[in-house]
């Protein structure tokens, strides 16, 4: 008996993705999450991404596995900046500033949220994002 080889033949950025939908529906609730959970559950994503990228790659779906992790290096950035400014600001004009900057961290907030949300219903649409 001979064996035959199955060869896919579909390329690269047509692949059937459909298993890989519903881990990326995962790391876009775990981010969404993440405020909540002091940022937590978002290193748990991340590191799902790390482990599951190489199954996306080169398909509509790798997009949004970078988007994710843009996301979520630029809100580590911004947030380090936004707290940072809170506290020496609002430490050298003795509490006072502390008033006015809190919109800072929430303003990062809320544009993590934003691209999360945007990306998400990008996924639920079948399209690539970025």
């Amino acid at each position: 008996r001979i064996m035959a080889e199955t060869i896919d033949a579909t390329p690269a950025g047509e692949r059937d993705v459909a298993s890989s939908i519903g881990v990326t529906q995962l790391m876009y609730i775990l981010h969404a999450l993440a405020p909540f959970t002091m940022w937590t559950l978002a290193v748990v994503a991340m590191i799902v991404g790390l482990v599951k990228r190489d199954d996306v790659r080169g398909t509509w779906l790798d997009s949004h596995y970078a988007w994710m992790s843009r996301t979520f290096w630029w809100g580590l950035l911004l947030a380090v900046v936004a707290w940072t400014v809170f506290w020496v600001l609002g430490l050298l004009t003795l509490g006072i500033g502390m008033a006015v900057l809190w919109v800072l961290p929430v303003a990062v907030v809320i544009w993590y949220l934003y691209r999360v949300i945007k990306g998400w219903l990008a996924l639920n649409d079948r399209k690539p994002i970025g």
